[in-house]
């Protein structure tokens, strides 16, 4: 499985960088005028590759997003600005597919998710219009060097399934965030509290902003965030995560729709292509090994964000 999928990935990753090939290099998206290539071809490959990345993504423990603005950027003849709307686009939708049952199943919790979605919501606009006012380049290699990040944080963080929380501290006590949750492996219901919620919801600041301006939507940041530094079980943090997407994406997201970039050729069989591919990654899941896939998705997005900081520095165009 993992060398199927690796070939299928690197296959259609070559085919698109030599379409790309043939576009000139300020063009912001593909014209008709200036390509040898069909119109028609471009949302195709965005769906094939979506797909995989759909797939990859729910093996990986990943977003969409944060596959998806580094590779399709990277590969692809689309300005960036484009690009980072539809990730947002595509974040959003995996949100709002999964949000409604993370909610029935007490997983996701609306106490801990509406005052981190404040805050983050809020940066993710200051971020969008940072991003969109930024020169691409600029955004290009701060994306690559975000990216690079989040692959050291992918490869070294460990995380809790029930952390410690000696005890909870007076604002979100003020706040009433606490819960409990059914965890079945245990058979039991788990109570839980959090604690250093100043220093996340500071945090969240900038997790916000650097949203917005990158559209990778934020659960690989939202999860050690609120596992690692508040104290949340992970499959609360997990999930209060995916709703917390659905509140932050949306308000980055408009900025982009406000600014006409985003682009119905390019979201549209992003978003399938995402959705078909997680539909078929849970069912991929339960035969996959977690580990070897977890590294092939670190090497991948290694790859993309070395990608993103040559062509932002001009090295690799």
């Amino acid at each position: 499985m993992f060398f199927v999928i690796f070939l299928l990935l690197a296959s259609i990753l070559a085919v698109t960088s030599v379409f790309a090939s043939t576009e000139t290099a300020e063009a912001p998206i593909p014209q008709a005028s200036g390509s040898h290539v069909a119109w028609w071809v471009w949302p195709l490959s965005l769906f094939i590759v979506t797909f995989i990345l759909g797939i990859l993504a729910v093996l990986g423990g990943v977003g969409g997003g944060v596959l998806y603005v580094p590779i399709i950027g990277g590969f692809f003849p689309f300005n960036l600005d484009f690009v980072r709307g539809a990730g947002l686009l595509v974040a959003l939708a995996g949100s709002l597919a999964a949000g409604p049952g993370l909610l029935k199943r007490n997983l996701a919790s609306l106490r801990l998710a509406l005052p981190v979605a404040l805050i983050a919501s809020s940066a993710a606009i200051v971020g969008a219009m940072i991003g969109l006012a930024l020169p691409t380049n600029v955004v290009q290699t701060l994306l690559g060097a975000t990216i690079i990040f989040i692959v050291i944080i992918m490869a070294s963080a460990k995380k809790s399934d029930f952390p410690e929380v000696p005890k909870p501290d007076s604002l979100s006590q003020s706040l009433g965030i606490m819960g409990i949750y059914r965890e079945e492996s245990l058979g039991k219901d788990v109570e839980w509290h959090i604690h250093r919620t100043p220093q996340g919801l500071l945090l969240f600041i900038v997790i916000g902003v650097m949203a917005g301006m990158f559209g990778l939507g934020a659960g690989w940041a939202n999860v050690p965030a609120l596992n690692i530094l508040m104290g949340a079980p992970l499959k609360i943090s997990i999930a209060t995560s995916k709703f917390l997407l659905s509140i932050t994406d949306t308000s980055a997201a408009w900025v982009y729709i406000n600014e006409g970039a985003v682009l119905p050729m390019i979201v549209v069989p992003s978003i399938v292509g995402i959705m078909l591919g997680s539909i078929v990654g849970v069912k991929i899941l339960a035969r996959a090994k977690p580990k070897a896939i977890k590294w092939m998705v670190i090497v991948l997005l290694l790859f993309a964000g070395m990608r993103a900081l040559l062509k932002g520095l001009e090295i690799w165009k």
